[in-house]
């Protein structure tokens, strides 16, 4: 049974309410002004809270303001008096629910709290719903603005993150070796820089920025896919550019990426992923990691 906060300071006003909202098999607790409901909220959260927005002490403005920061997952719904439609306007943009006017109380607060309380199951169900998954797979066509990078990588550190596929710090590294094998595919492949071990970072960030704006670099795009399972993660990127070039990375990475920022990806790809193929002869980039390491899966790094 849903718990229901109604918070008025009329009486009057709090009778009907929980008159009208126990008719709906709801159980229903009262609280007097904004800083009276946040008290009873700190020792018993609600499902709900519906509050009138004229109130001493605290009005039911602010009483949403502190429940948004204070209680971001539980919703408002304000009743309103008439002449009160620009303030409950200016609430719903700080975070109400909604509204229910106090001249229709009887035909829509019923209707409007189970809608809300629907919308808010629905919403905290969503993580258990997304940590039952056992399978995805996304595909994404990207224009060739790295913008897009860091939202993309994000979704992929969610889908870890519900497959508990590794662990928080290992989630962390994993997104970092997805972004830099953007990057490289981006910087490598599309814009057709070539691995020159003299490249300064300085004229590496030049030749990046010319041929971002020019054709035919300009036009290219990337195919992201990520399937992941209980099992791994797999990471394909797919590029218009030519095939990545790694036999010019130097033997020693490690001390030429001193002063040469640009190689980290690589050095980072090599260090987190188990498995990275760059392809010598497709334009299409693979990376695989495992749920846990052991001996017997050391990470490989080749161009097939």
């Amino acid at each position: 049974m849903a718990e229901i906060l109604v918070v008025d300071d009329s009486q009057v006003d709090r009778t009907l309410a929980g008159r009208l909202l126990e008719g709906g098999d709801f159980h229903v607790a009262f609280a007097t002004n904004g800083l009276e409901a946040l008290h009873q909220m700190a020792d018993q959260p609600p499902d709900l809270v519906l509050s009138d927005l004229q109130m001493p002490e605290m009005n039911g403005l602010e009483l949403v303001s502190e429940i948004r920061e204070q209680y971001p997952s539980i919703p408002v719904i304000l009743i309103t008096a008439r002449g009160s439609e620009e303030i409950a306007m200016q609430a719903l943009r700080i975070g109400a629910a909604g509204y229910v006017p106090k001249s229709s109380l009887a035909k829509h607060l019923l209707k409007t709290v189970e809608k809300v309380l629907s919308a808010s199951v629905a919403d905290r169900l969503h993580p258990r719903l997304m940590h039952s998954m056992e399978f995805n797979e996304s595909r994404f066509r990207l224009q060739n603005d790295p913008d897009l990078f860091d939202p993309l990588v994000e979704h992929v550190q969610e889908l870890l993150r519900c497959m508990r596929l590794v662990d928080e710090a290992e989630r962390v590294r994993t997104a970092m070796a997805i972004r830099y094998a953007l990057s490289i595919a981006h910087f490598h492949g599309n814009l057709g820089i070539k691995i020159a071990p003299s490249t300064s970072d300085a004229d590496f960030e030049w030749m990046s920025q010319e041929r971002r704006r020019e054709a035919p670099w300009a036009d290219r795009v990337m195919n992201f896919q990520a399937r992941v399972n209980r099992e791994k993660l797999t990471v394909a990127i797919e590029h218009d550019g030519p095939p990545i070039d790694i036999s010019q990375l130097p033997d020693n990475m490690d001390n030429a990426a001193i002063d040469r920022d640009w190689l980290a990806g690589f050095i980072v790809l090599q260090s987190v992923m188990d498995k990275v193929c760059y392809g010598n002869d497709t334009s299409r980039m693979t990376m695989t990691k495992h749920a846990c390491d052991d001996d017997d899966n050391d990470m490989e790094l080749n161009g097939d």
